[in-house]
């Protein structure tokens, strides 16, 4: 029984500091992911998993852009508030490419989302 207990305190606090490593730092400002080819196959870098775990499971979505759809969305950090634009910046590549995500400031998402942002 001690064993099994051990076994998931070390599970916890292992997924524990995964989940910090996701989140994202008050120091980053930007996120760009990269397709990866290797022997013939294409693939997303470990940014671009990132920014699709940050989106799924940790950012809350504010708003996509009424000129583009969700080609861009606006997210907002739970944590520090700040918000955050994903986009697709080499959106001529099949599938729109791989995904950035950028801070924004406060009133940038204002001018660009308008009344979605209070």
């Amino acid at each position: 029984m001690f064993r099994m207990d051990r076994f998931y305190l070390e599970a916890i606090v292992t997924l524990s500091a995964y989940l910090e490593y996701m989140k994202l730092d008050p120091q980053e400002t930007e996120l760009m992911g990269k397709w990866i080819v290797e022997n013939g196959q294409t693939r997303a870098d470990p940014i671009c998993e990132r920014i699709k775990w940050l989106t799924a499971h940790h950012l809350i979505k504010i708003s996509i852009s009424k000129q583009w759809g969700a080609w861009e969305t606006l997210f907002q950090d739970p944590d520090d508030g700040r918000y955050w634009e994903q986009m697709y910046p080499q959106s001529e590549r099949h599938g729109g490419g791989p995904p950035t995500l950028k801070h924004l400031s406060r009133e940038q998402a204002k001018a660009k989302y308008g009344s979605d942002i209070e």
